[in-house]
């Protein structure tokens, strides 16, 4: 009995340190996050030419290993909100190889035409982002 409680108890503590440590490990993780080499932490929210799209800098710097010129300033103009103001700012134009579709063209990365929700968070996701509304209801 002795034994097992022994082996109880330091298992517990070995789960307990490694605990931890990844939570020590994740901690420096997001310290290390510098927006001059990865781009703003702040998830970009477009609006136009539907509500809503996000994307985020990080998921593409440092989780895909992209540099800023991969996309900047061929495909998207370092300005913020410039690509949104253009006509050719389209679900047609991404589908035909434009802006995110340069790369999300189903070789590269999913296809622009797929997996929609990972992008997309429409109006409800939007109200949430910027915590009005709260959480979604259902219709039925």
């Amino acid at each position: 009995m002795k034994k097992i409680l022994m082996v109880l108890v330091l298992g517990g503590c070995l789960l307990s340190g490694s605990l931890l440590i990844a939570g020590a490990d994740k901690k420096e993780a997001a310290q290390a996050y510098d927006e001059d080499t990865y781009g703003p932490e702040a998830p970009i929210v477009w609006v136009k030419p539907v509500k809503s799209v996000v994307f985020e800098h990080k998921i593409h710097t440092m989780d895909a290993g992209l540099a800023c010129d991969s996309c900047h300033d061929d495909l998207f103009e370092m300005e913020s909100g410039a690509a949104e103001e253009k006509d050719d700012f389209t679900m047609a134009t991404l589908y035909k190889g434009g802006y995110c579709g340069s790369c999300h063209d189903g070789s590269t990365s999913f296809a622009s035409n797929t997996r929609c929700a990972s992008c997309h968070i429409g109006v409800r996701g939007h109200d949430r982002l910027n915590n009005k509304g709260g959480t979604a209801t259902k219709s039925h």
